[in-house]
């Protein structure tokens, strides 16, 4: 199967920005993207920033310093950082490298929602 290009959405809620991955996240050309998605996602000075893995294929080791990276940004910036809809494997993955210890991870929008009132 063909690898699904990368694409990052950024969505506005009441209580949070949230931006929708898709695709693979596994090179640094996604830099860009990401980073444009959180520029655009921050604007507004959200407290909360929402990332949501459901719709993610994959991730290696370079996606993952991307996902860091973003990790790095937000917490500068006061930022609470929820993600939610990481397979097991990934949810895995964020506990092994203890991204997990950084960022709530939830099963599903609705849950993360709730946390970010």
């Amino acid at each position: 199967m063909a690898a699904r290009e990368f694409r990052a959405e950024v969505r506005q809620t009441n209580s949070a920005a949230i931006i929708d991955l898709h695709g693979e996240i596994d090179a640094l050309a996604e830099e860009d993207l990401l980073n444009r998605a959180y520029a655009e996602a921050t604007l507004q000075n959200p407290t909360i920033l929402i990332l949501n893995f459901v719709d993610v294929d994959y991730i290696n080791s370079k996606g993952i310093a991307l996902i860091v990276g973003v990790l790095a940004k937000a917490r500068r910036a006061g930022i609470r950082l929820l993600v939610f809809g990481l397979s097991d494997h990934y949810q895995e993955i964020f506990k092994i490298t203890r991204l997990a210890d950084f960022m709530t991870v939830f099963p599903d929008e609705a849950t993360a929602l709730r946390q970010a009132v």
